[in-house]
Formats: structure tokens, C-alpha cells, sequence
């Protein structure tokens, strides 16, 4: 059954300002609990620290990433998700929580080039701040993509990663391709 297992876009890339391509299948597990009661739990299945508001924090072969108040967003391998659900239920029991894989509702995409380009290309789809004061590496920002919800976080200066629902990932590498067209250069960033 793993054959019919296909990412939104599988191999979409686009040349640019920067290069924007569709990561393929990624695992995505949300959770919902109080964060203030789940840090050791969060701890064991992930490695990672909780991250504080906005924040990502790295754990072993995933990330952690601050979503709201009572809600976090696991990324780790596809192949992985399930566990990842099976072991946060496992370590939060007794605790009001619910952990989901939702991996193969959302889509993620990498755009990557020059740090001015990469921010300008974003800041023309989105009406968060992309400036690195704004959204350093490290954080994460849930915002509109001109007309659907999503997510943009800084992996570096130079590489970015935008996250979508599934339904909307040709919309969302289509809008990115277009802002990051050649002679659709700003400077702003």
C-alpha cells in the first residue's frame, strides 16, 4: 500500500529570484495539550526541548514547533508519524491531549537563494513581516499565503520552509514560482 503513498506535488521545482521544489512526503503529527504539563512527555518521544512561543526546537530526527498556546507541530520522516502518535499517546496518558498524524493533509516546500531574494519572494505572498528581525532562523509564523493558511519558518539565512494543507499545494508552489519570477526583483530585504 506504501506505493500509493505520493507527496501533493511529487518532484515540483521552480527557478527563480530562488528555488522553491515541494520536499515530498514529510511526517506532520499535531498536538493539542497544555504545553505547560507536557514538557517531559514531549521530552522522551522527541528528544527535543519545548519550544517557547514561535519557537522550533530540534529533537532526534524531528523538530518541535510552536503552533499556539495548547497546540505543537512534530515534523519527522513520513514512515515515522504513526509511532510518533502512538508514542506521545503512550507518554501524555492521564493527560488531556490529542496527537494526529496529519502528514498526508499538508504539504511543505523549500525555497532556498540569496537571504534579500528569498525574504522579498515570501514577503509579496504573506502580510507577516519577513524582515530577519521580524522572523529569524528558528521561529515559525502562521500567516496567510495570499488566499489559503500557512506557515513560513527560516531554516537559515539563505533557506526557508513553507507549509500548506494538501489541497492547496499547487495554489501555494504556483503563488511561490510566480513571486519569485526572474525581473521580479524588489530589494527591499
Amino acid at each position: 500500500m506504501s506505493d500509493l503513498v505520493k507527496s501533493a506535488l511529487p518532484g515540483a521545482r521552480a527557478e527563480g529570484l530562488v528555488s522553491i521544489e515541494e520536499m515530498g512526503l514529510s511526517g506532520m503529527v499535531t498536538l493539542r495539550v497544555d504545553l505547560s504539563a507536557a514538557g517531559a512527555a514531549i521530552a522522551q518521544v522527541t528528544g527535543a526541548d519545548m519550544p517557547g512561543p514561535r519557537a522550533i526546537s530540534a529533537g532526534q530526527g524531528c523538530h518541535v514547533a510552536w503552533m499556539s498556546p495548547d497546540e505543537l507541530l512534530i515534523l519527522c520522516d513520513h514512515a515515522r508519524a504513526d509511532a510518533m502518535v502512538a508514542d506521545l499517546t503512550a507518554a501524555l496518558e492521564g493527560q488531556h491531549h490529542l496527537a494526529v498524524n496529519v502528514s498526508d493533509a499538508r504539504a511543505l516546500f523549500r525555497v532556498s537563494g540569496p537571504g534579500g531574494a528569498l525574504r522579498d519572494t515570501l514577503a509579496k505572498i504573506t502580510p507577516a513581516d519577513m524582515s530577519a528581525d521580524a522572523l529569524p532562523p528558528g521561529e515559525m509564523r502562521r500567516t496567510r499565503l495570499q488566499q489559503v493558511a500557512g506557515a513560513i519558518w527560516f531554516e537559515s539565512e539563505t533557506e526557508a520552509r513553507v507549509i500548506c494543507f494538501r489541497s492547496v499545494a499547487r495554489y501555494t508552489f504556483d503563488l511561490l514560482a510566480m513571486s519569485a519570477k526572474p525581473g521580479g526583483a524588489v530589494g527591499y530585504h
